[in-house]
């Protein structure tokens, strides 16, 4: 049946060119936007999937600048600290040109000057965009990451740089701060300039020509008896140690008690006797004389936290030395002693050293003058001592502070190498870091692409496919609609 009121032909085709024309318009779009996914009604899960990883893209992007800040900021540290380090080194080889007696010492002591007055500027200018790794003592924190859990839920995550201080500051005790002399103790409560003493009494008769050895230190001196009396063995062995020369060591004799005297500093002096003939000779007494110095003992079991402040006082002097992060009682025994030494007392002497049984680290402080009160203390919540404080204290213009800027030196180029280090160290992981964030950026994007960037070759193949279905659609409905014109014959 042939009906004018209803062409169902040209209903089919009709329909069949509106489909064609919607997923002509389908791959247009595609083609113009480069995405198969532009909006959320073209694939609501796929496209908010693509939006979250774009945020996080962006937020990379954002991390890397922080990163590429933050590795500008240490390249900087590390290179002020590189060259602090070299100037150090020149500073040594003054000190030791000052060694010498036929030198000029006070041309030396202006060249020092000059290069500590170029460490202090290159202290205060190492910064990058205001921020100062060699001054003061807070971590620093450059962000790093963005970590999505599986709930969604985002945390930053951010390196760490301790910074490291090269200045020349002295630090604050705070005289009211905890209490921390539990961790010292010192040896007395004056330092004094009399020698050590230890009474050695010869306790068993020896035979004429026996030979009595008694080795102090690293010295050998002997006596051969030509009596068998004990006093006589004393007064011989006793002389023969006066005549050795022996630096610091003297003798006098009591009967048969030998009683030696020592103003050896720093240093025990060991002492062992024996004898060579018929008979064994002994003698009652210690086996060693000890350093005349007083000692301030730091705990080899307590800790030491950042402000933590130490005090000895010498006469009516005080000299502190506050901790900053991560230090230990060799840094503040060594920061206690270039405090000293600064000070430039003519006849105080230190040292450091370590005792191998027990792991204290011991400060050693000798008075070759009259006698001054000698106490030490702890308190804690100070501000930290420069990790170069004393450089601008170094006088080489004078045997003793010739001497003490010598055993110094090294500790203030280890600070400064160790600076280096650590900054070398923290550029190195953000350097790794930020080669990490740009792969997983691109690795991202990648990600993204491939959920919702279009396929151009296939959209080509069927951007011309649906230009033909189009020609042959309309061809169609062109057809149907014209078969209501065959109805005029049958009325002619």
């Amino acid at each position: 049946m042939t009906s004018i009121l209803t062409n169902t032909s040209s209903m089919v085709a009709l329909q069949t060119l509106k489909g064609i024309n919607n997923n002509l318009e389908t791959i247009q779009n595609e083609i113009s936007t480069g995405k198969t996914v532009s909006s959320a009604k073209d694939n609501a899960s796929v496209w908010a999937i693509s939006k979250v990883m774009e945020s996080d893209v962006q937020g990379f992007q954002a991390i890397s600048e922080s990163l590429a800040l933050g590795e500008s900021t240490i390249a900087v540290a590390r290179e002020a600290s590189e060259t602090v380090t070299d100037l150090l080194t020149e500073i040594k080889e003054k000190i030791v040109g000052a060694q010498e007696e036929n030198v000029d010492r006070s041309k030396l002591q202006d060249d020092i000057d000059a290069l500590t007055d170029q460490i202090s500027s290159i202290a205060s200018a190492a910064q990058f965009n205001g921020l100062n790794l060699i001054q003061g003592s807070d971590s620093v924190n450059i962000l790093s990451s963005l970590d999505r859990a599986s709930d969604g839920s985002v945390t930053s995550a951010s390196i760490s740089v301790d910074r490291q201080d090269l200045t020349f500051d002295a630090g604050v005790y705070n005289a009211s701060g905890t209490d921390l002399s539990g961790n010292t103790s010192d040896s007395a409560a004056a330092a004094v300039n009399t020698a050590v003493t230890e009474v050695l009494t010869l306790s068993t008769a020896q035979a004429v020509d026996d030979v009595l050895r008694l080795q102090i230190g690293d010295t050998t001196v002997s006596y051969t008896a030509t009596t068998t009396t004990l006093n006589d063995a004393a007064d011989g062995l006793t002389a023969a140690i006066n005549a050795a020369g022996i630096e610091g060591i003297s003798a006098t004799v009591s009967g048969a008690a030998i009683t030696l005297s020592s103003t050896v500093a720093f240093e025990d002096t060991d002492l062992t006797f024996g004898s060579t003939g018929s008979t064994t000779g002994a003698y009652t007494g210690d086996n060693k004389l000890e350093a005349r110095a007083e000692t301030v003992t730091f705990s080899a079991t307590a800790g030491v936290s950042e402000g933590d402040g130490y005090r000895v006082t010498i006469g009516s002097q005080d000299f502190d030395y506050v901790a900053g992060k991560g230090e230990s009682f060799e840094d503040v025994a060594r920061g206690l002693k270039i405090a000293i030494d600064g000070a430039g007392l003519g006849d105080i002497s230190t040292n450091v050293t370590q005792d191998s049984s027990t792991g204290e680290w011991i400060l050693q402080v000798d008075n070759d003058g009259s006698s001054l009160a000698f106490s030490s203390a702890g308190r804690s919540d100070g501000t930290a001592t420069g990790g170069l404080a004393g450089v601008n204290d170094i006088d080489v213009t004078t045997d003793e502070g010739v001497s003490a800027a010598l055993s110094n030196i090294e500790t203030w180029i280890d600070s400064a190498i160790e600076a280096a280090a650590a900054f070398g160290s923290a550029e190195g992981r953000i350097e790794t870091q930020s080669e990490f964030i740009s792969n997983l950026t691109d690795s991202l994007k990648s990600g993204i692409g491939s959920m919702v960037d279009a396929d151009m070759e296939e959209a080509s193949a069927k951007l011309q496919a649906l230009q033909v279905q189009q020609q042959l659609g309309i061809q169609a409905l062109s057809i149907a609609n014209q078969s209501p014109q065959s109805v005029l014959s049958l009325f002619q």
